[in-house]
């Protein structure tokens, strides 16, 4: 599935339209040229609906580069899904989303004092339109790449603006992944296949909880049926 996403959504359909541009084509054309663009506004407010509705579903199976790397992620996965081949690494969510919020505020002060667009120089969806690849761009999208082997989706936890705008909707997601804490064992199955540190902080009701892609692999490893991507608001700690 992950294969046919980014062949379909990027090698046929190209690196536009994207979620990530949205946010950053509207920060960047407002700062810059001092305009707004309404299809822009209109395309952020119907993928933000989506994560409303059923939490980064979208940005876990139709986007371009995370669906990339996502199957690169993959790749480096044991038969059972919860261990690398080669060691990988659950960064917390307090560093990554702290690099996230830092880069974006970077992003939008660059944006406004001196009308360049930082994101635009190292886009990675332009690898799937490389006529306008920069050499910055060629390396830092090696970067990312290659980090993705051992890191879940590293420009989605770390750099995009679509991540963090549409991680604040996600805590008011419709559908969501859920615990059903009268049959769970406890037995952390769940988050041991979980690629990041989402299922830990679902599993513990933590009031806060990284970013969930929908990827599953929690609800497929979970022994008792415990777990599933179902409407409604998830079990609190009483």
């Amino acid at each position: 599935m992950l294969l046919t996403s980014f062949i379909l959504t990027g090698v046929i359909l190209g690196s536009e339209p994207n979620a990530m541009s949205t946010v950053k084509d509207i920060v960047s054309a407002y700062a810059i040229k001092g305009i707004i663009f309404p299809p822009r506004l209109v395309a952020l407010f119907v993928l933000l609906l989506v994560v409303f509705v059923a939490n980064k579903f979208t940005c876990g199976w139709a986007c371009q580069f995370g669906s990339l790397q996502d199957f690169i992620f993959l790749i480096n996965r044991n038969s059972n899904n919860k261990k690398g081949i080669f060691e990988q690494y659950k960064v917390p969510f307090s560093i990554s989303n702290t690099i996230r919020i830092l880069f974006f505020l970077l992003f939008v002060s660059i944006a406004f004092l001196w009308s360049t667009d930082i994101i635009e120089i190292i886009n990675p969806f332009t690898i799937y339109n490389p006529a306008v690849l920069t050499g910055v761009g060629i390396l830092f999208i090696l970067f990312i790449l290659v980090a993705s082997l051992i890191i879940y989706r590293p420009w989605c936890h770390f750099f995009c603006p679509f991540g963090l705008v549409g991680w604040v909707v996600e805590k008011f997601s419709l559908y969501k992944i859920k615990v059903n804490y009268d049959t769970c064992t406890d037995c952390g199955e769940c988050s041991k296949a979980c690629p990041s540190m989402a299922m830990e902080a679902i599993l513990k009701r933590n009031s806060v909880t990284p970013d969930c892609f929908s990827c599953g692999s929690c609800i497929n490893a979970c022994p008792t049926k415990s777990v599933e991507f179902n409407k409604g608001k998830r079990t609190s700690i009483t």
